[in-house]
């Protein structure tokens, strides 16, 4: 804390705040003005600052808050980052109003040229489903479909959707995310279509994806195992799963048995895209997405404040 004067020093540190940071004036400019030097302008910008005097604020722009958006990217150094405020308690609209964020950055930073790379999860699903824009660019599946009671959506509905708003092509292809055995997982992956498309992965220079943390009602695939292959997993140091890539708590990819069941990209193959950036909520995924960014597997992070201020005070 800066040492303050008497009144009129006080008054004159607030005239060199006022035309600095209100009216915009250069510190040569005011040290002209009020006939001292720019070395005491700063010293008297610094003690102003550093009394309390002047107090810089970072005001949030509607329900996203940029101040935590920044202060997460300079944390964990993303390309992207979006923090969302939100009061709601109802999982669906928070996914809506995720959703609706992370395609209002894909509109903004996804050019001609890029491939967009799309697993099966429902806050893709969401997002796509907010998109109004895309530049005319390649959409690939990278993942097979999960079916849901109250999600009608597969991984093809989610490419084809993105593919007719941005006017491009759609690679996709048709099988379920987990097989029930290696054999018929590996069958299903030397049909041309299934082979073609995750060859694909290879050009997709840009992806949008989930995490799950691997506990019961945190990660689809988690739920869809029985209760021996979940406890196998947590025993192998599974933390989270991202497009059925597992992960430990350092984010170190793994490939437990059971990754042999899952059509959908390889390891290597996630770690070659560019730019990967996941949209997830909720505090509880903490563990998880903070293993994800420590491992470099995402680039870029649409959450919520929960999830934000967990990570920010890690």
């Amino acid at each position: 804390m800066a040492e303050t004067g008497g009144p009129a020093e006080l008054v004159l540190w607030a005239a060199v705040a006022r035309r600095y940071y209100v009216k915009g004036q250069s510190k040569v400019d005011i040290a002209e003005a009020l006939g001292i030097s720019r070395f005491k302008v700063a010293r008297m910008l610094d003690a102003a600052r550093e009394s309390g005097m002047v107090r810089i604020e970072i005001v949030r722009q509607g329900s996203l808050d940029v101040d935590a958006s920044a202060r997460l990217a300079e944390r964990f150094h993303l390309e992207h980052a979006v923090v969302i405020e939100h009061s709601d308690t109802d999982v669906a609209a928070i996914r809506h109003q995720l959703g609706t964020a992370a395609a209002e950055l894909l509109t903004e930073i996804v050019e001609k040229g890029d491939v967009l790379g799309l697993p099966w999860s429902r806050n893709v699903h969401a997002t796509v489903a907010a998109l109004t824009s895309l530049p005319p660019v390649e959409v690939v599946q990278l993942t097979g479909a999960i079916a849901l009671p109250d999600l009608d959506s597969s991984a093809v509905d989610i490419v084809r959707r993105a593919s007719r708003v941005a006017g491009g092509t759609a690679t996709v292809f048709y099988a379920p995310f987990v097989m029930d055995s290696k054999a018929s997982a590996d069958t299903l992956r030397r049909q041309p279509a299934v082979a073609q498309g995750l060859a694909r992965a290879a050009a997709v220079t840009k992806a949008v994806v989930g995490i799950g943390r691997w506990a019961p009602g945190e990660s689809t695939i988690h739920d869809l195992l029985d209760p021996a292959e979940q406890q196998e997993l947590a025993s192998r140091g599974v933390c989270g799963e991202l497009a059925g890539v597992f992960f430990d708590e350092s984010g170190k990819t793994l490939r437990p048995k059971v990754a042999a069941r899952l059509i959908t990209l390889d390891p290597d193959s996630l770690a070659r895209i560019p730019n990967v950036i996941a949209v997830v909520s909720g505090a509880s995924k903490a563990p998880a997405v903070r293993a994800a960014l420590e491992g470099g597997l995402i680039h870029g992070l649409v959450t919520d404040a929960p999830l934000a201020d967990a990570l920010l005070s890690s």
